[in-house]
């Protein structure tokens, strides 16, 4: 049969070219135009600079609406227009950037509730409609805008009202802020600022209250008479200034949240106190939620401290119980100790068991990624080679003098030192010292069954070692036949523990050797056979 004409598209396959391609590979995702990405980072950044305003508009609402549009130079700013204070161009530039806002929440994507990213623009505005969109346009709304001009007190009482819709926002705010729950720090100081904003805006409304009294047995009187400045009424320039009535009344609802106040102010009118007992409430139920949170928050810094000392409990109950003699018990401590030391009483076998394998695998890849790395038999192994290989690695300490191998143990496992030192004893004779990136063990490709150790391993600093199973090891290599030839080639155990003199001397070894290795050797024969009628069949 002759052979067929090579195929005209096999380069453009084999270059992947865009006319070979499948349509549904070649197109873009489909976003409507001007429609943003609620993971952009312009929408980061806009939800913080919102987030900024939203503060703002907290702390100097309450107070402009108390303080300052209560006075009558500020009452009469038609006089002199819209721009005559600073507060007032700051207030209307908020409320642009506020309506701008809703504008972009218009165009912004969302995660509904099957975990798909929608874009359309249509089903944007609509869960835009049922969810936030009503506070935002309440809280955008420039009362003090469309009521200008009028310069009467009812206006004005009117306009302080009004404003105070801005802090609506602030329920999209506590939302967006509860992600950092899970932090200690960060849920103690949102406490603290809460409790300090609460406290601003009594303080306003304790004011407000005095104000509005204008009888001579208020609070703001009796202040008056404390600072040798007396109130009149007739003449509203006289009497405490804005800032003496802000910090008195700020003193005042701190002292009354956190305490039963002092007594140097005082409510004297029934409203007064009447807005005291509430604030008394209120000061109660946030004692209550700070300091349970505070306890909270102590608990969890010392909860690491206190698990250990639990299980460190349970250890000396173990040696009590069974008489565990002096040395063997000084070793059991000091283990306990460093390996505490090195994960915090994290059992990593149990916190791996619940995730899946593929992210077990990644966890294993990051946690011995210095050995994977730095060690030249493993350089040029595939992605799935490392993540096998770090699947079946273990990670073992030990502190100084503590044994790792005995002489005439059966060497189960190959080592790699991580760090620290170890020495390696004949007898009473010291024949090596290993250290960092070291390898000891036996070779397990020239041997069919494992070997015995002819010598001692004992740490001589605090060690941490990498270690892998005969079998694991054997069983990666043979899924990959590729990287195994190359990883024995560039292999270098730094010392062989093997005992050559006991093994082959030893009744029946050469019979078990031989066994073993017919054994192994079926096993990969009936791999190839499978691999080769697996290839013919495709």
């Amino acid at each position: 049969a002759g052979l067929s004409p090579p195929c005209p598209l096999c380069p453009q396959v084999l270059s992947l070219g865009a006319d070979v391609l499948p349509e549904y590979k070649l197109q873009a995702p489909r976003i409507h135009r001007w429609t943003i990405l609620h993971y952009s980072p312009f929408k980061a950044v806009w939800d913080w600079l919102i987030l900024l305003l939203v503060i703002y508009t907290a702390v100097f609402t309450p107070y402009s609406a108390a303080f300052l549009l209560s006075d009558s130079e500020e009452a009469q700013r038609h006089h002199c227009g819209y721009s005559c204070s600073p507060l007032n161009v700051v207030d209307l530039i908020v409320d642009i950037m506020f309506i701008i806002d809703i504008l972009i929440n218009f165009r912004t994507t969302y995660v509904n509730s099957n975990e798909e990213v929608v874009s359309h623009p249509a089903k944007i505005a609509i869960h835009y409609f049922k969810g936030w969109f009503l506070i935002d346009m309440v809280a955008a709304i420039p009362f003090d805008l469309l009521i200008f001009g009028s310069g009467s007190e009812e206006t004005t009482t009117l306009i302080g009202l009004l404003k105070t819709a801005r802090l609506l926002r602030l329920v999209r705010v506590a939302r967006k802020l509860d992600r950092y729950s899970e932090y200690g720090a960060a849920v103690l100081f949102l406490l603290m600022c809460t409790f300090a904003l609460i406290a601003h805006w009594l303080a306003c409304i304790w004011y407000a209250i005095g104000n509005v009294e204008g009888q001579r047995t208020g609070w703001l009187h009796a202040l008056g008479q404390q600072i040798g400045k007396p109130l009149n009424v007739s003449d509203p320039r006289r009497g405490p200034s804005i800032k003496d009535k802000y910090v008195t009344a700020l003193y005042f609802t701190f002292s009354s949240l956190t305490s039963v106040g002092f007594g140097n102010v005082s409510p004297n009118t029934n409203s007064e106190k009447i807005f005291s007992i509430c604030v008394m409430l209120i000061g109660s139920l946030m004692y209550a939620s700070i300091f349970g949170n505070v306890s909270a928050i102590i608990q969890r810094l010392y909860s690491g401290t206190a698990r250990y000392h639990t299980q460190m409990l349970r250890v000396r109950e173990f040696i009590r119980f069974h008489q565990i003699p002096n040395p063997l018990r000084q070793r059991l401590e000091e283990y306990f100790q460093h390996a505490w030391s090195y994960t915090n009483g994290i059992d990593m076998n149990a916190v791996l068991k619940g995730f899946p394998e593929c992210l077990q695998a990644d966890i294993c890849l990051h946690l011995n990624r210095s050995l994977l790395q730095n060690c030249a038999p493993f350089r040029g192994a595939t992605k799935g080679c490392l993540r096998a290989l770090a699947m079946k690695f273990k990670t073992t300490h030990a502190p100084p003098g503590d044994t790792l191998v005995h002489a005439g143990d059966v060497l189960t496992a190959l080592y790699f030192i991580s760090r620290g030192s170890i020495e390696i004893l004949r007898g009473d004779v010291v024949v090596a010292i290993l250290g960092k990136n070291d390898t000891f063990g036996e070779p397990l490709h020239l041997h069919a069954r494992p070997g015995k150790s002819r010598a001692d391993v004992r740490a001589l600093t605090y060690c941490d070692l990498h270690k892998i199973l005969r079998e694991d090891l054997l069983e990666v290599l043979d899924m990959y036949p590729e990287f195994s030839d190359r990883f024995w080639g560039t292999l270098e155990i730094t010392f062989n523990l093997r005992d050559t003199n006991m093994i082959p001397g030893s009744p029946g070894s050469d019979e078990l050797d031989g066994g073993f290795s017919k054994l192994r050797r079926r096993k990969l024969s009936f791999r190839r056979r499978s691999e080769k009628g697996g290839e013919s069949g495709g």
